[in-house]
């Protein structure tokens, strides 16, 4: 395939700190190998180990830190009191959609009255728009809360305060050099906020203004935990479908967020688990959110209307919850199958045409008719198989027939590489573009696309080594498998959630023997392992190695990476509920 080939993986093996790791496996009282991952990971002293294991309500921020808490909780608890109508702007995804969930419960329980907005993906694109605040003002609102949207926004902003109309912005996303004419705008990414968490998603900061409206309010101190622990359980979903750094105050909330989804009242997060496959008592990890809870709620917004999730998760008819369920399972079987046709005809493109991605070191593809509610998901796909930063574009956009052809889509990055930054140095060729580091979304005129196509080329170039378009591992501990102990195992489990910016652990182990022939799983693409390692046999799960047979004769001895997963599978039918994963092996050194 003439597209970018991709290098051996790198494997950063840890420099081992025997002193340090001993201090703080007697002083927590944890096994060797868990006291070397935290060691490895800044967390080398025993008081800022036991923060970072703490998941209580206390370790949540104040929210008070926020710049501009004040104003804004001062204007909410009046329109609140004098029940006045407020409209929650949100966006369409899985972080917009349970920021309004959380925002508009909450308002309702303290006596306010508050309606929505989310805008239709393909018929109004991200962001707001002056129709709907000139729809507000004529139906009498005089505030609007948006919710993760809504920094960049200051024409409209404006527009709304000539119409008489307050707004408090609440976002996460990076903000412009002048930020809107709102009466308070919240996001911990203002340069002149000194909130410690950098990192809220866009539904953690409504989450904050949320924690401030109980701690103002009269409800008894013990109601107010209650009804902050039930608001973790969106937020947790949407703190790992936003996919910010799961450390911090993050960390607490997915944590203790997602343990509540052990017991949940709500009908529509019951009928959403159910349909997701999750049994009654039964807790997700984060990697279970990310790829089967987060996915069906997203659903809505790419290939319909994210009204339905919000209806889903309001509504209090258990039957009415189930069908709304089943409409998302059913909309994210569509979606995949569109995804996975875009996928394939963007890898037969580059087999046909070798310029579309051979010797470019940051890729950009457009297709008429491509769906652009899953050119995200196919940007994601693209980056994990050419480790480049990657643009999709689509010309399926609701533009002004008058202003011409345009095209639009999201991007997604590698680690190395920023691309809200790339975008920033390039501004002229969009008719508008916002996100972050990891995640962007632009629209230009087609006149553009090839322009766009070969500046974006070049500034990763000059932005990236060949060193940053390796696969890379991060090893934390280089063990043996007799470490691996039922007691070990747990306290691994309890570092988590695991996900972006806190990885589930990866270990190191040299020389394990492979002790038997692979079983095939699937498709010839994914292995079981017998292997055996300081006299001890585990079994190991090889995803997607079908290209890499030859490692795996019996008796061969391997260097291996690996990490340790959850298994309820296995659980389920008695035996262990964990298993090895292989992330990857070469024959040993």
């Amino acid at each position: 395939m003439a597209a970018p080939a991709q290098a051996a993986a790198r494997w950063i093996l840890p420099h081992a700190n025997p002193l340090a790791t001993k201090t703080l496996q007697e002083s927590l009282r944890i096994e060797r190998l868990v006291a070397s991952v935290l060691v490895h990971r800044g967390y080398a002293d025993p008081v800022a180990a036991r923060e970072f294991l703490s998941s209580e309500l206390t370790a949540l921020e104040d929210p008070f830190k926020l710049r501009d808490m004040e104003p804004a909780l001062a204007r909410i608890t009046q329109a609140i009191a004098a029940r006045e109508p407020i409209l929650l702007y949100g966006d369409y995804d899985v972080d917009g959609s349970s920021a309004i969930v959380v925002l508009k419960k909450a308002i309702e329980i303290l006596g306010g009255a508050a309606d929505f907005f989310i805008p239709h993906r393909l018929k109004d694109g991200y962001g707001m728009r002056h129709e709907i605040i000139e729809r507000a003002a004529t139906s009498g609102v005089r505030l609007i809360v948006s919710v993760d949207t809504g920094i960049r926004a200051n024409d409209v902003v404006r527009h709304a305060k000539e119409r008489g109309i307050d707004v408090i912005v609440t976002d996460h996303h990076l903000p412009d050099t002048e930020l809107p004419p709102a009466i308070a705008v919240l996001n911990p990414n203002r340069t002149d906020c000194t909130y410690p968490n950098k990192h809220l998603c866009g539904a953690g900061v409504a989450l904050k203004l949320v924690q401030a409206m109980l701690a103002r309010s009269t409800l008894p101190p013990a109601r107010q935990a209650a009804l902050l622990d039930s608001f973790l359980k969106p937020v947790a979903i949407a703190t790992v479908a936003d996919i910010v750094p799961l450390i911090g105050e993050n960390r607490v909330i997915v944590r203790r967020g997602l343990s509540g989804l052990r017991h949940v009242r709500n009908p529509g997060l019951r009928a959403l688990l159910a349909v997701a496959g999750f049994e009654d008592g039964e807790m997700p990890s984060a990697h279970q959110v990310a790829f089967r809870l987060a996915p069906r709620i997203n659903a809505a917004g790419r290939m319909a209307t994210a009204c339905d999730v919000i209806e889903l998760f309001l509504t209090t008819d258990e039957a009415r919850a189930r069908t709304l369920a089943e409409q998302l399972d059913a909309l994210n079987r569509e979606r995949q199958q569109v995804e996975a046709e875009i996928v394939e005809t963007i890898l037969q493109q580059c087999e046909e045409d070798s310029a579309l991605a051979e010797n470019r070191t940051a890729l950009v593809f457009s297709g008429p008719g491509w769906h652009p509610g899953v050119l995200g998901i196919v940007a994601s796909r693209l980056v994990e198989r050419f480790c480049r930063p990657v643009f999709v574009l689509s010309d399926a956009l609701n533009v002004d027939a008058a202003e011409g052809p345009h095209l639009g889509g999201s991007g997604r990055s590698i680690p190395a590489f920023h691309l809200l930054q790339a975008l920033e140095s390039m501004p002229h060729l969009f008719k508008k573009f916002g996100g972050h580091r990891q995640a962007a979304g632009l629209t230009l005129h087609a006149d553009h696309f090839l322009e766009f196509q070969r500046r974006f080329d070049e500034f990763a170039a000059a932005a990236l080594t060949p060193e940053d378009l390796r696969p890379s591992y991060l090893v934390d501990a280089s063990i043996g498998f007799d470490e691996l102990t039922e007691l070990a195992i747990q306290q691994i489990f309890s570092l988590g959630p695991f996900g972006f910016g806190n990885t589930a652990p990866t270990f190191h182990a040299e020389g394990a023997e492979l002790a038997g022939p692979p079983k095939v799983l699937t498709d010839g693409k994914h292995f079981s392992l017998a292997l055996k390692h300081r006299g001890r046999l585990l079994f190991a799960k090889a995803w997607n190695f079908g290209n890499r047979r030859d490692l795996f004769e019996p008796g061969a001895k391997l260097d291996v990476l690996f990490q340790v997963e959850d298994d309820p599978f296995s659980r389920k039918r008695g035996y262990p509920g964990w298993c090895l994963s292989l992330k990857d092996a070469r024959p040993a050194s």
